[in-house]
């Protein structure tokens, strides 16, 4: 008798362990999933990018390991925005076993962690840290200089910060939007600068009348009295703000108690503006900005991720979480027919990823551009949107 309920355990525990997969992670599905970390400003001033972002690829993970096949283990770390957190944290996804890295999802934190990651030839593909420090070997658009030699394993599915500036000029160029230009930008914060300096360069190409240059810091970003009263004493009718929404939710509110109330301009980080606490909201009406993502895009992939992420979330998706959610699915159809699993060492992973996507032949298409490509720069191919805020939401301008 003892032998016989001996063996009818072993063959019980044989059947769980089969039903469970065995643990070997083939890309049918049948083992362990991959395993995909991020990290990002989950607590802080920052959080509603790093939570969207979170939000974002949380609901891509989980519309994948819905169709079977490549299964993802994702996880989030918190940085707080802060560069030295988010090494730690990105320690600590390597403590767990990762294999893909998300990147940070703001740009100082990403300078930071893609270093380390270049060091571990860990696969990094960001959401949204848009500063050519990430990527590296980009020259300075004002001084020709590469600062930064080019990070082979690092990926933006962001615009570059030269990009979102020179686009910018562009636009403004094109739709006649101002004839007085002012800025204001953060002179201690490279995704700041950095779109300020390729906004700059381009700006003087086109002939744009850039009549007032103002900065401020992170210990000064509470008054912002003597950059509005050189923008409003210069005459500018439209303001440019390559800085974060915390900064430009003051600015728009201490301009109008001034008196002043020209049209303004922003860049992606002017997403989250609407949610400021303690805010009017008013004072955001018909602003400005470019943004790969629109919430009110009719086609049926929009639709979809918007639905889900306010049922699951309660709030309309920026282009924060659909950034992260086209990078798990980006890393999902570059992986989804190779032979990798749980098993796949990090540093292989990382060059199976990086010869997809530098390959010419890899295109994918997502929530925030269609047949988006990359190449040895790191840089995705895709256009900004113009977008404007109307009756505290986001409508397209184009």
């Amino acid at each position: 008798m003892k032998k016989f309920l001996a063996l009818v355990l072993a063959l019980v525990m044989t059947l769980a362990l089969a039903a469970c997969g065995g643990g070997d992670g083939q890309k049918d599905g049948s083992g362990a999933a991959i395993k995909i970390g991020g990290v990002g400003p989950l607590t802080g001033g920052a959080a509603i990018y790093g939570n969207a972002a979170k939000g974002g690829a949380e609901i891509a993970a989980e519309e994948i390991n819905a169709l079977g096949g490549l299964q993802i283990d994702l996880r989030y770390e918190d940085d707080a925005h802060d560069p030295e957190k988010s090494v730690n944290a990105y320690n600590s996804l390597k403590d767990w076993g990762m294999q893909v890295f998300l990147g940070s999802v703001t740009s100082g934190p990403g300078a930071a962690t893609a270093a380390e990651s270049n060091g571990d030839h860990m696969f990094y593909l960001t959401p949204s840290a848009s500063s050519t420090d990430v990527i590296g070997g980009v020259a300075n658009p004002l001084t020709g200089s590469v600062d930064i030699p080019r990070r082979d394993n690092v990926f933006q599915m962001c615009f570059v910060d030269p990009d979102q500036g020179a686009y910018s000029a562009q636009y403004i160029s094109d739709n006649s939007l101002g004839s007085k230009i002012a800025v204001i930008y953060k002179n201690d914060d490279i995704y700041s600068t950095g779109i300020y300096n390729s906004f700059a360069a381009k700006a003087a190409e086109l002939g744009l009348n850039i009549v007032s240059t103002t900065t401020f810091t992170t210990d000064s970003q509470t008054d912002f009295s003597v950059q509005i009263s050189d923008a409003k004493n210069n005459g500018a009718d439209l303001v440019y703000l390559p800085t974060y929404y915390e900064a430009n939710a003051l600015i728009l509110t201490q301009a109008n108690a001034s008196g002043y109330t020209p049209k303004y301009f922003g860049v992606d980080g002017m997403d989250g503006i609407l949610s400021v606490t303690g805010f009017d909201t008013s004072l955001a009406e018909g602003v400005m900005l470019l943004t790969p993502f629109s919430a009110d895009a009719e086609d049926q992939r929009t639709k979809s991720f918007v639905s889900k992420y306010v049922e699951k979330y309660g709030d309309t998706p920026n282009q924060f979480a659909a950034d992260a959610y086209d990078c798990v699915y980006a890393i999902y159809e570059a992986l989804k027919d190779e032979d990798v699993s749980s098993a796949t060492s990090a540093s292989d992973m990382c060059d199976l990823l990086m010869g997809k996507f530098t390959s010419g032949s890899f295109t994918f298409t997502g929530l925030t551009g269609e047949n988006m490509t990359w190449d040895a720069s790191g840089a995705v191919s895709k256009y900004p949107k113009g977008m404007y805020i109307q009756n505290g939401a986001y409508v397209g301008m184009d």
